[in-house]
């Protein structure tokens, strides 16, 4: 159903008074009837002053519920609103038509603070839509700047960021540096470091994430410097525009306790209406009283029996659950998806990206002997430098600052030996760099034991080892690998303690490289060498559709995503694909906020139930008492409080975690590239 529809359905429709049209008529019929009861019981009006102001307040009470009611019996259903048209007119023709309006009165009111108070969960997300700012300073080929229109920004475009103002676009830093702060976007409460990229262009034709060190997003606020960006996207399709549309539509999207919610009422009010009628026919028939006293205690029963507060508690709870969410820098699609999450007891996790920061780091340097670990560390930084392995970037990253002074080394006639390692010249000596089998076929008798040994613990611990080799002399073995993330072990200790039961890896890595990282983090298993398609078996072994959750990176991962019951992405911000895959989307690249996603989940699910038990209860107890003789006044006042209660406790959820450890787990910052 579009949102057109919803507001129709809804009564809610183009109005007189803007959105506040239905409170200010709900105040409205309140005036007449505290006139009309003034009227009737303190001055000597004729009765027919008394009765118009009730119907003045039939008529402000009533406009709203009427609309609705009208509309949803068009589409072949009989709700709430319904109902208390039903009880109203039938207190007039009785001539109660002080019970009616206040009947109508407070049903009106109540109904208009529900709008109200499920509002300020709307306008959490919709105020995204008001940072970004309206125009932007666009810097020419020549250098002038001029001002243009967002939406007429394009991608090429570079923007000029001025200090402490607001980003225009989504971009990378291409001049300047800065500190932003992306909590409006990603929810990361730390401003980040800024910073500009290499090659721009390059960043531009890649689909490859750009680091966050370099990344900005529209609606951002800049700090103390001033930058240039490079707009890499169109405003309509900037990470905070998809944010706000996505949440938009999750707000359309029932969960499954809402949906049995409407299904149920569909039943529901058929056999309230059938058992008002069965009140009506015992009292004028079986009891022989008067058919006006008899039409009321059934109209008084209608209303104790009316789902209000069952019909608003599903809807009133996901909303705010969805609205927290977001403003935490979390996205869930929809009610179903979120309360799905909540219902989650087995997760697996890929590990590049999720559980590691996706970038090898030097972890082990072992010299065969103490004596020539410079020796080691020189020979390696000479060859790898000039090399085209996919490690040496981080060989070379890593050994920079450990290079000895006192050694000076330069590598020629640097060779690739496919799945082997690299061959060199040393200072004019043969140098090798590369893995066991390697200097196996290079040397029939292999390694030493002494190195042999120290790969093999390395392996054992998940590192990939190159020995080095310079002029027929064992320097020693370096270890590499994609380290964990710190805080990966807290989150994993912070699931189990939200009641996560099993928790598993995994991998596309070798089995031993999964072994390690989840015997560091403790989980409870790892299963390494795993295709796309192997993952997808594993998520149907843990459980499947039936609570089971897959955390990767939206892409890779993609299959196994959808596979799961509830699919979480990581680092969502910088990936259109992960935002279109994921059920639910860590919008910065924070696994910490996980922990607070699923606790969040667990208590809008609570909150839910409460809600229902609470509005169940309300019926169970107003029915049995309004057919042993209490008024209608009290059961409206019982009635319509018990709905105002059930939002109130939803709207409880927008507070959640604030000020507490639920929003995060303190992490380091990701590896330098």
């Amino acid at each position: 159903m579009s949102r057109k529809e919803q507001a129709e359905e809804h009564g809610h429709g183009p109005a007189l008074f803007g959105e506040r049209s239905e409170l200010i008529f709900a105040i409205a019929s309140g005036v007449t009837y505290a006139a009309g009861m003034t009227a009737k019981y303190l001055v000597s009006a004729p009765e027919w002053v008394a009765i118009v102001l009730f119907a003045a307040t039939y008529f402000f009470g009533g406009f709203y519920t009427i609309r609705t009611a009208i509309n949803t019996v068009r589409r072949g259903r009989f709700e709430v609103d319904f109902l208390m048209l039903v009880a109203a007119v039938g207190a007039a023709l009785v001539g109660k038509w002080a019970e009616g309006s206040v009947l109508l009165f407070l049903f009106s009111l109540g109904h208009a603070l529900e709008e109200y108070a499920m509002g300020r969960a709307k306008r959490s997300i919709e105020a995204l839509a008001e940072l970004a700012p309206a125009t932007a300073l666009v810097r020419g080929p020549d250098g002038t700047v001029r001002e243009v229109e967002v939406n007429d920004l394009a991608i090429g475009d570079v923007v000029v960021v001025l200090p402490n103002s607001r980003l225009a676009a989504d971009g990378v830093v291409v001049d300047g540096m800065s500190s932003v702060d992306e909590s409006s976007v990603t929810g990361e409460s730390i401003p980040v470091e800024k910073a500009p990229i290499a090659d721009a262009a390059a960043a531009l034709a890649s689909s490859t994430p750009v680091p966050e060190t370099h990344r900005v997003f529209a609606g951002t606020m800049n700090g103390a410097g001033a930058m240039d960006v490079l707009v890499t996207s169109r405003a309509e399709d900037s990470t905070l525009a998809r944010v706000i549309t996505m949440v938009r539509e999750a707000d359309t999207q029932k969960s499954p306790t809402q949906r049995f919610i409407d299904r149920f009422q569909v039943f529901y009010v058929p056999v309230v209406l059938a058992g008002v009628l069965g009140v009506l026919a015992f009292g004028v028939f079986a009891a022989s009283e008067p058919f006006a006293d008899s039409f009321y205690r059934a109209m008084v029963v209608l209303v104790a029996a009316s789902p209000c507060a069952l019909a608003i508690a599903t809807p009133s709870a996901v909303l705010a659950g969805i609205a927290r969410a977001a403003q935490a820098g979390v996205l869930a699609k929809g009610g179903g998806q979120l309360e799905t999450l909540g219902r989650v007891r087995s997760m697996a996790f890929d590990k590049t990206g999720t559980l590691t920061w996706g970038q090898p780091k030097v972890t082990d340097i072992v010299p065969a002997r103490p004596e020539l670990r410079d020796e080691l560390i020189a020979t390696l930084f000479a060859v790898e430098s000039y090399s085209d392995h996919p490690l040496a970037g981080a060989i070379t990253r890593d050994l920079a600052p450990l290079l000895p002074k006192d050694i000076d080394r330069t590598a020629t006639a640097v060779s690739s030996v496919t799945g082997r390692g690299v061959t060199a010249l040393v200072d004019g000596r043969a140098t090798e760099v590369g893995n066991r089998t390697m200097f196996t076929e290079l040397d029939p008798e292999g390694v030493p034991a002494d190195i042999g040994r120290i790969v093999d613990e390395l392996h054992e611990s998940g590192r990939t080892t190159m020995i080095v080799r310079h002029a027929g002399s064992y320097l020693g073995v370096v270890g590499v690998m994609d380290t964990p993330r710190a805080e990966a072990a807290p989150v994993v200790a912070r699931l189990r303690a939200l009641g996560i039961d099993d928790i598993v890896l995994i991998s596309g890595d070798h089995q031993r490289v999964a072994d390690a990282v989840a015997a560091d983090m403790g989980l409870d298993a790892a299963h390494g060498g795993l295709l796309p398609e192997d993952k997808v078996a594993m998520i149907g072994k843990l459980g499947g559709r039936n609570g089971t959750a897959m955390v990767g990176d939206g892409v890779n991962d993609a299959p196994a995503m959808v596979n799961a019951s509830v699919g979480i992405a990581m680092g969502a911000g910088g990936s259109a694909v992960a935002l279109e895959t994921a059920d639910v989307a860590l919008m910065v690249d924070d696994i910490g906020r996980l922990p607070f996603a699923v606790a969040l989940s667990r208590r809008t699910a609570r909150i839910i139930r409460q809600n229902l038990a609470f509005s169940l209860i309300i019926v169970a107890a107003l029915v049995p008492a309004t057919l042993i003789g209490l008024p209608i006044g009290p059961a409206v006042f019982i009635h319509e409080g018990s709905t105002l209660l059930v939002v109130a406790n939803a709207l409880r959820l927008l507070r959640f975690g604030r000020g507490a450890e639920h929003e995060g787990i303190d992490h380091e910052p990701r590896p330098t590239v």
